[in-house]
């Protein structure tokens, strides 16, 4: 135990591995180390292959989060709260009040993970075909796990790796990916990257802002509108940008780019004839375009 002045002895973490350290002319120090090797729990194993078995019974049409993959591609299984149920129609996923992500797991307060426990024991008893269901795929540990209460860390793990927590089906670029390529979930908050799988395809929700950096927008009025301005509903810290930004945010309004922007071009890229040096005027659909726009550098596909 430290005594009072004594300084605190130094202690490497059990697996880490020590690098170098981080500081500037602020008081800060942040030591750089080694992920210690992750293991896949039992738990996580039986969950994972459950739901492969589940994708393969899906559509394409129903899968949750983008295309199936392909080639050398593979699906990852995020730890973002996957409540899959089976209806009538079917399999679906629903997403969870939150997802333990499994690093914190090791924060999380047992009574808070019993909460969505219990909510993920009312869906599915809502679907009363999905418990049988899931037997019959050979997950027959769904019915205990849904029972029982989660007390403490080992059932925090139980949890944090089940099938109703860890396997939110994704492409690697859904779930870890960074611009310009795709964009993941693990590196753009969730309420913007969440309208990827809502928005009209002909919009380009990720943009190159003018500094280089990568941000995303979003229109400010309904599709034919012909408003050709844009929000902006993400920049990353070190953008040219984020001040004002920040300074919409805390006065309650929006930050704005204008239609003739380089922005709002590419925003509406696929929504305006080629040679237009404005987003704002009617709406041109793909069949009607007269070329294929061109991509500016740096932009996610």
């Amino acid at each position: 135990m430290t005594t009072a002045g004594a300084a605190a002895p130094h202690r490497t973490p059990a697996g880490l591995t020590l690098g170098g350290v981080e500081s500037e002319n602020h008081p800060w120090k942040i030591r750089l180390v080694d992920h210690p090797k992750r293991y896949e729990s039992a738990y996580f194993r039986a969950a994972k292959k459950t739901a492969h078995k589940i994708l393969a019974e899906t559509s394409d049409d129903d899968l949750p989060y983008g295309l199936r993959p392909s080639g050398t591609q593979h699906w990852e299984m995020h730890h973002g709260g996957s409540l899959w149920v089976k209806g009538e129609s079917g399999w679906r996923m629903y997403r969870a009040r939150v997802g333990i992500e499994w690093s914190m797991q090791f924060c999380a307060e047992p009574s808070r993970v019993d909460r969505l426990r219990r909510d993920a024991a009312e869906l599915v008893d809502a679907f009363p075909r999905t418990l049988p269901a899931l037997g019959a795929l050979g997950y027959e540990e769904a019915a205990d796990l849904l029972r029982t209460p989660v007390t403490d860390a080992d059932g925090v793990e139980r949890w944090t790796d089940c099938l109703f927590n860890s396997c939110v089906p994704m492409s690697h670029g859904n779930h870890q990916g960074v611009l310009p390529q795709v964009p993941g979930e693990h590196h753009y908050p969730w309420p913007v990257k969440s309208a990827d799988f809502v928005r009209y395809e002909d919009f380009e929700l990720w943009v190159t802002l003018p500094d280089g950096t990568h941000g995303a927008v979003a229109p400010v009025d309904r599709r034919g509108s012909g408003d050709g301005h844009v929000r902006l509903v993400h920049v990353p810290e070190e953008s040219e940008a984020a001040a004002a930004f920040v300074a919409a945010q805390e006065q309650g309004k929006m930050a704005v780019l204008p239609p003739n922007s380089s922005v709002a071009l590419q925003a509406f890229a696929r929504q305006i004839e080629p040679e237009r040096r404005t987003a704002t005027g009617p709406l041109v659909t793909s069949s009607r375009r007269t070329r294929a726009p061109r991509r500016a550098s740096g932009r996610p596909r």
